[in-house]
């Protein structure tokens, strides 16, 4: 069959420019893309702006299986297709081989398999193939489809694109890492929700570091029995979600979940809320009241900060575990309650029960079952996913389009020690979303409690003061990671004015300018 006119952009193939194009528009996608999800796709279409192929596929190796992960010119279902076993077809001999494949004529070799259904009726093309390879070892391929075109032309794209599969391998072999980390981590949440049961609320719980792992497989070995739960944690964990996850991993996740803060009831009013109460029980019992053991008689009864309960109240607990029964206050009627008891606590309760403050018998009533609740400086690899979280979540409830964390602050989230946990990081984004002006969050957007030397356990980069009238300066315990981006924030605002800078930043003009210089900022270029 005779060769089809070349397009005029390969005719350059005979030069340097166009392969000098390809390779500088690939180079600046693997330094400018930071979303590994968009990479393949966006050096698809570099590609294609510059050779004008009509079809494209990048094949990643998954066991023995090469599929189509980004494409060109290819609608979902003819991608969806494009799956080869090592050795099948051309696609396959070149993940299997690594050698390089180049089809003049696709419909004069019977290798070619058409797999994605591209090619319709007596279609021909020139197809070229080209493997990806990674520590020597083939990760992928690459593959163009053109209008039939001469050999000449083939034998330097091929050339082209052997060159472009060897830049792309370490960006190609983190993707495909990142893929199976991915499907790991799938595979492991479907485990777990199968193992916690189909209504759980499990999604709700963000985290995948080997600290939450070892704690969804205690949740999944406690979930089905009736057994009391004790979990222990620091406050702002999220032991609340957790014990609602258990809940509806249960067969009570029909019933009520019944939630009671201990430590926010005051004293005189907790056994009224727990138990209830007859009319005229008290000075103010204007009712009859049920208390939360008979509302989650069904379900579960939720018993956060247990270790805020007083001693007498601890006795009555105790014998509604032991009995599951119990009289309203004002009452001696006996009401039975089948209610589940998951309860919580912040405090040290066998610290307690040695001091006497805790009865032993209550305590080791509730600890049964328990469950330790790790705190988020032990599990700091989950910060950016329920960063990530939470930045969805306050985008849609104050109708901001906050994309992103800068890396400063990023590093600052990931630099805390967060005393208060997972809550003190929602609150934290909370508040960023609100005050930011920008599509990304910056350093100079998170509280200043993340920007000091003892909140992040670096070490000061500027001059220690003497108790003198300056000692009130914020700045002097910015850490030396972020001070750069504060102090450019400040020049940008008051738009190169040190003087005004440094009445934003709280400090002296002289200890600005000093910064400035050891920083090598050039405030001129903010004027």
């Amino acid at each position: 069959m005779p060769a089809h006119a070349t397009p005029p952009a390969l005719t350059e193939l005979s030069g340097d420019s166009l392969e000098l194009r390809v390779l500088s528009g690939v180079s600046k996608v693997l330094v400018g893309q930071r979303e590994v999800a968009d990479l393949l796709e966006q050096i698809l279409q570099v590609l294609q702006q510059n050779l004008l192929f009509t079809q494209g596929a990048l094949c990643l190796l998954q066991g023995e299986d090469l599929v189509i992960e980004a494409s060109y010119g290819l609608s979902d279902q003819e991608k969806a297709r494009g799956t080869y076993r090592l050795g099948e077809g051309v696609t396959g001999q070149v993940g299997m081989t690594g050698r390089s494949a180049v089809l003049r004529d696709t419909s004069r070799n019977h290798s070619f398999l058409n797999r994605t259904g591209a090619l319709h009726d007596n279609m021909s093309e020139s197809f070229l193939c080209v493997a990806i390879k990674h520590s020597g070892s083939v990760i992928g391929t690459l593959s163009l489809s053109f209008p039939v075109l001469s050999q000449a032309i083939l034998d330097k794209l091929v050339n082209l694109l052997e060159i472009v599969a060897n830049i792309l391998a370490d960006a190609v072999a983190s993707v495909r890492e990142q893929m199976v980390e991915r499907q790991q981590l799938e595979r492991e949440n479907d485990r777990m929700r199968y193992e916690l049961g189909e209504n759980t609320g499990f999604a709700n719980i963000i985290g995948h570091s080997s600290a939450m792992r070892a704690v969804y497989l205690e949740m999944a070995k406690v979930a089905r029995s009736s057994a009391t739960v004790l979990l222990l944690g620091e406050s702002g964990t999220g032991k609340e979600l957790l014990a609602q996850a258990i809940h509806y991993a249960s067969d009570r996740r029909d019933g009520p979940f019944v939630a009671v803060n201990c430590a926010a009831l005051p004293e005189g009013l907790i056994e009224s809320e727990l138990f209830g109460h007859e009319k005229g029980a008290f000075t103010g019992a204007i009712k009859q009241r049920i208390g939360r053991f008979e509302e989650a008689s069904s379900g579960t009864l939720f018993l956060d900060e247990i270790g805020d309960i007083p001693i007498q109240t601890q006795v009555k607990l105790l014998r509604v575990l032991q009995e599951k029964i119990f009289e309203r206050v004002g009452s001696q009627q006996p009401i039975r309650t089948q209610a589940r008891i998951i309860a919580a606590t912040s405090r040290n309760l066998e610290k307690m029960k040695d001091e006497g403050s805790f009865r032993e018998d209550l305590y080791y009533r509730l600890a049964v079952l328990p469950i330790a609740v790790p705190p988020l400086r032990s599990r700091k690899v989950d910060i950016i996913s329920l960063a990530d979280f939470f930045l969805a979540k306050y985008n849609r409830l104050h109708h901001k389009k906050v994309l992103r964390l800068s890396s400063p602050a990023i590093d600052m989230l990931m630099s805390y020690h967060w005393p208060g946990n997972v809550r003190e990081l929602e609150n934290m984004i909370e508040r960023a979303v609100i005050m930011s002006n920008s599509s990304v969050i910056n350093a100079i957007d998170l509280p200043a409690s993340l920007q000091t030397a003892a909140a992040t356990g670096t070490e000061s980069l500027l001059p220690h003061r003497h108790q003198d009238s300056d000692s009130q300066s914020s700045m002097s315990v910015l850490t030396g990671a972020f001070e750069a981006e504060l102090i450019t924030a400040a020049l940008k605002r008051s738009r190169g004015n040190m003087s005004a800078a440094a009445r934003d930043l709280n400090t002296t003009l002289r200890k600005l300018q000093y910064r400035i210089r050891r920083l090598r900022i050039d405030p001129k270029q903010y004027r």
